[in-house]
């Protein structure tokens, strides 16, 4: 079985199966009011590729997904094609108790790990939800040392959260965090403004992540190393996020003056000589190839960051919104739906039989058989025992007191019991005024690794002694 041919045939029915969804919902389920009912086929397209490398070949049994609200489309399509979703539930998205929009782990909690649907909102839970898997891990001897896999479109970073959340020191010693940006340069209204890259890997390296990023696929990488092909590399890589995607909606015929022609009018001749022997199609397909859609890319980039173990890591892939559709790289596809003859083309393109639209893989077939063989996704564990806690506390408290110095007796008490090995405290750089110092002195302050305090052995209210051990998480005052 060639894995990588088997992969490229499941992404195309899960292009398939994401946008049909879509279409159906809106355009062929019975409607009063003929009313849009949601679902983003291009948004959802632009991720297809990183979805398929993941859910069929990268994710473990123990990992936690938290997806990009706007690929529900592809998300379902594939949890259909898992065995975790019937054909029914893709037919009923956006009707009255069917899936959402966006992924609710409410709604939906049986395949969604984590809902998304607030942008930005879903990345950080997940990623301080990794850090408390640490904090479990190293208090309890937890055996599962399983993932979080964070998935964001790269407008959703200019939420202000995310940049107050990859500050957090004890974030950037987390190993097991994977973020995987889509880079498709769009947003709702607009093509992402120049330079927005740029600073998003700045942000993450000056944080302490570990960054891959994916800018080529492997067609135009070999192009590149032909001769004239530094050329070429340097006319794409100089192109603003405008001019590139003008080109990828520059009709075929056109294409090739369009990228030989510099900004001064004159023809690099280096260059049109490397393309000459290209057809029209083959160029398209070529100035096309990024490498967020392709998967041995994918696959080496997922490898890679499974293998690093001393920090967190983020790939930033560069896709294209509405990837494998007529509407690809229109800057306003963002809500657009496909008409009825597009999606007849699009089926037929993609090798689907008409009447065969809601199929999964054949039984016998090598999809069939890949997914067969993959491990179980991820299922909330049994809820564990409870831990007895106790209903009062032999503590006094003077007549009038303010409620921190109340919460600071309390946790004074709580730290002698057995009770404490369970509690966590939390503070945005506010533990001494909340009067946690006593509870800091005696159970530590969490973090991934230990550290040295050179204050050791000088008296102080409250010792700073950070340790996997701890029990207190000390924020920025972000929060």
């Amino acid at each position: 079985m060639d894995r990588l041919a088997v992969l490229e045939r499941i992404q195309k029915k899960v292009l398939w199966l994401g946008t049909y969804t879509v279409h159906h919902a809106n355009s062929l389920r019975a409607s009063s009011d003929g009313i849009k009912v949601g679902g983003h086929q291009a948004s959802s397209s632009s991720v297809v590729s990183l979805l398929t490398a993941l859910y069929f070949d990268a994710l473990r049994g123990d990992d936690l997904v938290a997806v990009k609200a706007h690929s529900s489309p592809a998300f379902y399509a594939i949890q259909y094609l898992r065995g975790r979703l019937t054909a029914e539930a893709l037919r009923e998205l956006r009707s009255f108790g069917g899936l959402q929009a966006y992924p609710s782990h409410r709604k939906n909690a049986a395949i969604v790990d984590l809902s998304t649907g607030s942008m930005g909102l879903g990345a950080v839970q997940a990623t301080f939800g990794a850090l408390a898997s640490r904090y479990v891990a190293d208090h309890f001897a937890s055996p599962s040392r399983g993932r979080v896999v964070v998935m964001v479109g790269d407008a959703e970073l200019d939420e202000g959260n995310v940049g107050e959340a990859l500050a957090e020191e004890a974030l950037a010693r987390l190993t097991n965090v994977l973020w995987i940006v889509d880079v498709n340069r769009q947003s709702l209204d607009r093509i992402v403004p120049d330079g927005r890259l740029r600073q998003t890997r700045a942000v993450f390296e000056a944080c302490g992540w570990r960054v891959d990023e994916l800018r080529w696929g492997g067609k135009l990488r070999a192009l590149f190393e032909k001769p004239g092909g530094d050329r070429l590399r340097r006319r794409l890589d100089a192109m603003t996020n405008v001019e590139y995607q003008r080109v990828l909606r520059t009709p075929a015929g056109g294409l090739r003056k369009a990228l030989v022609t510099n900004g001064d009018g004159r023809v690099d001749r280096t260059l049109d000589r490397l393309l000459a022997n290209l057809g029209d199609a083959t160029l398209a397909e070529l100035v096309a190839d990024v490498g967020g859609h392709d998967l041995r890319l994918i696959l080496e980039a997922f490898a890679g960051a499974r293998r690093a173990a001393d920090r967190p890591t983020v790939i930033l892939a560069h896709t294209i919104k509405g990837w494998g559709l007529p509407i690809a790289g229109d800057p306003l596809n963002h809500t657009l739906l496909l008409t009825q003859g597009q999606i007849d083309e699009l089926r037929r393109s993609l090798g689907i039989a008409e009447g065969a639209e809601w199929d999964g893989f054949p039984p016998g077939s090598d999809e069939a058989e890949l997914t067969r063989r993959l491990p179980a996704l991820f299922t909330p564990p049994a809820r564990p025992a409870s831990v007895e806690v106790p209903t009062q506390l032999d503590e006094a408290y003077p007549p009038e007191c303010s409620t921190q110095e109340a919460l600071g007796r309390v946790l004074g008490v709580l730290s002698r019991l057995p009770v404490a090995d369970r509690v966590v405290t939390v503070s945005a750089d506010v533990a001494v005024t909340t009067h946690l110092a006593g509870w800091i002195n005696r159970k530590g302050v969490y973090f991934p690794h230990a550290k040295s305090n050179p204050f050791a052995d000088v008296p102080q209210a409250m010792q700073w002694k950070e340790s996997p051990s701890g029990h207190h998480i000390e924020l920025g005052i972000a929060e």
